[in-house]
């Protein structure tokens, strides 16, 4: 009995591992979500300019955001 749970739990440990990477990568819809939590913690100083560095920041970040989930989508 305590074989079976030990195998139960082992595989169903592998397969969490296995299914985790899937999840880590993102969409378009989850990026715009990323994009707008992010610009609105910004101070915007510049009066929409967006000038600042916590504005570059955001762009950079949702940039690199949407590159991964569109190369994601074209290697599946």
């Amino acid at each position: 009995m305590a074989r079976h749970l030990f195998f139960a739990i082992t595989l169903i440990g592998i397969g969490v591992l296995l299914n985790s990477p899937a999840e880590a990568v993102p969409d378009a819809a989850r990026c715009e979500d990323q994009a707008a939590n992010c610009v609105g913690r910004c101070a915007n100083p510049g009066g929409g300019t967006n000038e600042n560095k916590c504005m570059s920041y955001c762009d950079r970040r949702v940039s690199r955001c949407v590159v991964r989930a569109h190369g994601a989508a074209r290697r599946w």
